[in-house]
């Protein structure tokens, strides 16, 4: 893999689906290039395709045609164990909702992750406490799931995604699922901790303010993507980013 390639490249990526007899077209020809350290927005109204965009970003599902690249590497005729094996070295999810697992404190569904990949046990304990405490739950280590805040509980999930170091996040409305107050909190500390360890992201979100805290923004409209550095676009009532 290139090093000096970008670390994410989407090239004329479409996506169907069939419904009954109709044939649905939710992404049509998508072009996207994210940098190294780049932290990028994906904006667009509610079911415009931006989790099926993140999806196949993230080699969880297949393209109808088009091609993505990660670091380089041509990624859509892999099979399924080379893009596990692809997701493991380089991408980090974040959902709407964290997906903990219940039966496990923070500091276990952080050091989990790591432990699969195989690192030693006192190394993985070691990055999800400093993880978890660059989150602000230094407090919270040994309580489980149903024992945090919604709040906490995505602020594990984040820890989680970043454990093994990822090249590139992916991030589905991050805070999509908790109040205004903790979504700012929370998805600023996100943004901050990525820009800090120097990784890339690519962050869905509805809300215009918490975009406007990334490098750059990209809108997801009619199947297509625009650079908004590029775009008189205005959002109308219609649109429904809300």
């Amino acid at each position: 893999m290139s090093k000096n390639a970008p670390v994410l490249e989407l090239k004329k990526v479409t996506k169907s689906f069939t419904q009954g007899s109709q044939k649905l077209e939710v992404l049509q020809g998508v072009d996207l290039d994210i940098a190294a350290g780049e932290v990028v927005a994906l904006l667009g109204p509610s079911g415009s395709g931006k989790s099926t965009m993140l999806q196949i970003s993230g080699l969880l599902e297949q393209p109808t045609k088009g091609e993505i690249y990660l670091r380089g590497q041509k990624c859509s005729k892999l099979n399924d164990t080379m893009r596990t094996l692809l997701r493991r070295e380089y991408l980090g999810f974040v959902y709407q909702y964290h997906n903990l697992l219940g039966d496990f404190d923070a500091l276990e569904n952080v050091m989990i992750p790591q432990l699969i990949q195989g690192k030693k046990r006192k190394d993985a304990e070691e990055r999800a406490k400093w993880l978890l405490s660059r989150l602000g739950l230094e407090k919270r280590f040994k309580h489980r799931p149903a024992a945090l805040s919604g709040g906490e509980q995505q602020r594990v999930a984040i820890a989680r995604a970043l454990a093994n170091a990822p090249k590139l996040l992916l991030a589905d409305e991050p805070t999509g699922n908790l109040d205004p107050k903790t979504s700012d909190i929370v998805f600023a500390e996100l943004v901050t901790i990525v820009k800090e360890t120097g990784l890339s992201a690519l962050i869905a979100t509805h809300n215009f303010e918490l975009a406007d805290k990334m490098d750059r923004k990209v809108m997801l409209q009619n199947g297509r993507i625009i650079d908004m550095r590029a775009s008189a676009f205005i959002p109308r009532d219609s649109d429904n980013f809300y």
